[in-house]
């Protein structure tokens, strides 16, 4: 199986495929995308991942935290303002759109943008113009993802997020995996992030003792890649000998009580393909790799699975 990879997009799992596969999909056109999911998860880097494969990939990506700019000052980040426009606009300034032209901008966060500017943003979707704080009107030659970590269709209900500008920033939505849901990543992603943390750090590169990976793949990680991200720096930084060990981990990380090794958990509407290509890659992970035994375990002819893996590395 090929490793994906986008601007440190790594993984080949079947949920991550998936989601990389919509997104090369939707890349080409002109549709707004929302990417939908946990912190930590990468949605930033889908939103590169499908700048990158559009044909605005010459242009700027820019990136905006929704969530970050004081509401005051939000208006004139992203559409700009004139000089004199308010009190302190001694010049004239671009905002987040005008920097975008041609290329992409990012909103993250959306879900914590205020009302008075969901109007503003609006009239972008619907009539591809904007007028900057004190300015006449401009034409917005940008395309638009958005991202969010909150449920939309809530914050529609509580009336803190316009059911209008919900619909037209949901044109396509991805939703990027949780890394509970893509553990047959983690080697290939702990490996990553040795290669790229030992080079940072100027150290020759590290191995991972398999005490260590095993923890790492037993582990929740609620905070996701990022999480993952953060413990294997520490780890290269602290590490004193050629590999990582359990010793170079952080206590939540080698403390925390593992899965029922027993047990597998399937969100509802979990394709049947998917199901069964974790399942057996979780059997053959308790059976030590002996096909012979997870085989057995499945209540399948060991035929049966070399033909199965086959089909899964196909």
């Amino acid at each position: 199986m090929s490793v994906l990879t986008g601007r440190d997009i790594v993984g080949s799992s079947p949920a991550l495929r998936r989601v990389l596969d919509i997104a090369l999909q939707a890349a080409p056109s002109s549709a707004t995308v929302l990417v939908l999911g946990e912190s930590g998860t990468g949605k930033e880097l889908l939103a590169r991942f499908i700048h990158q494969h559009s044909a605005r990939s010459q242009g700027a990506f820019v990136a905006v935290n929704c969530s970050a700019i004081p509401e005051a000052i939000l208006e004139a980040e992203l559409f700009g303002h004139e000089k004199g426009a308010f009190t302190g606009a001694h010049a004239r300034r671009e905002g987040r759109f005008a920097k975008a032209d041609g290329g992409t901008l990012f909103l993250d966060e959306i879900g914590e943008l205020a009302l008075s500017v969901q109007v503003k943003l609006l009239r972008v979707l619907q009539e591809g113009e904007y007028e900057p704080v004190g300015g006449d009107t401009t034409r917005a030659d940008v395309r638009i993802v958005a991202a969010t970590n909150k449920d939309l269709r809530a914050e529609v209900s509580a009336g803190r997020f316009r059911e209008d500008l919900y619909y037209r920033l949901n044109v396509i939505a991805l939703t990027a995996p949780p890394l509970r849901t893509r553990r047959e990543d983690i080697p290939l992603i702990v490996d990553h992030f040795v290669g790229l943390y030992c080079k940072k750090n100027g150290r020759a590169r590290l191995g991972v003792a398999k005490e260590t990976l095993d923890r790492l793949m037993e582990y929740s990680w609620p905070g996701n890649v990022r999480e993952l991200e953060n413990v294997v720096e520490r780890a290269v930084v602290l590490c004193r000998g050629d590999r990582l060990t359990l010793d170079d981990l952080p206590d939540v990380v080698r403390e925390a009580e593992t899965t029922d090794a027993s047990t597998i958990t399937f969100s509802v509407g979990t394709p049947l393909d998917e199901v069964e290509r974790r399942l057996i890659r979780e059997t053959l992970r308790q059976a030590k790799g002996d096909k012979s035994v997870a085989a057995q375990l499945l209540g399948i002819s060991t035929r049966t699975i070399y033909r199965k893996l086959g089909e899964m590395e196909g």
